[in-house]
């Protein structure tokens, strides 16, 4: 049986026996999900390809310590969105981090354009945008919305009150509406 075919769980195994092939089939299979999930904290391809690469790291050495309690994505992504969120406070702190504050409209004619297309550009605005609200907003909006976290799960990860975390995310919304109301 080839490691595509292989069930997680037994790659998992594997990986804990040291199979060097098994963590690269872990590897293949999530390393695209962990890329993204990262990018859209740091904002940075560079720096996401490197948190995420320590991610999996982390991982395959802290594999010992999966209880199997979640799904193995799950508990991976937990490790890529802590490390990111740890990278982007450091690059905060050595004021590394430029601000984009790149301002820019998408005009297209809603007729001319095919539905899908049509779908895509919004989409990209809405991301666009996202990326142009406060630090905060953003990530907690991305936590939310996107990776689909409760606000008692982002509370815990941006290391805020319950309360704060709602609060935030209500302004995040609000703050996102006002940007994307056309002029």
């Amino acid at each position: 049986m080839s490691h595509k075919e292989e069930h997680i769980d037994t790659l998992i195994q594997r990986c804990l026996e040291g199979k060097q092939s098994a963590q690269l089939e872990v590897y293949n299979r999530y390393y695209r999900a962990m890329y993204n999930t990262s990018f859209r904290i740091v904002k940075n391809s560079n720096e996401a390809e490197d948190v995420m690469q320590d991610s999996f790291l982390k991982a395959f050495t802290k594999l010992h310590t999966f209880k199997g309690e979640v799904a193995f994505g799950a508990w991976l992504k937990r490790i890529v969105i802590n490390n990111s969120i740890q990278h982007y406070r450091k690059q905060l702190k050595k004021n590394e981090i430029a601000l984009q504050d790149i301002m820019y409209k998408v005009e297209y004619n809603e007729t001319s354009v095919p539905d899908h297309a049509s779908t895509e550009l919004k989409a990209q605005k809405v991301m666009e945008t996202m990326n142009r609200l406060k630090d905060n907003y953003r990530i907690s909006l991305t936590l939310h919305l996107i990776e689909g976290y409760d606000y008692e799960e982002v509370s815990r990860i941006m290391n805020i009150s319950y309360a704060n975390c709602r609060t935030t995310i209500s302004r995040a919304k609000n703050s996102l509406r006002k940007k994307l109301i056309p002029a």
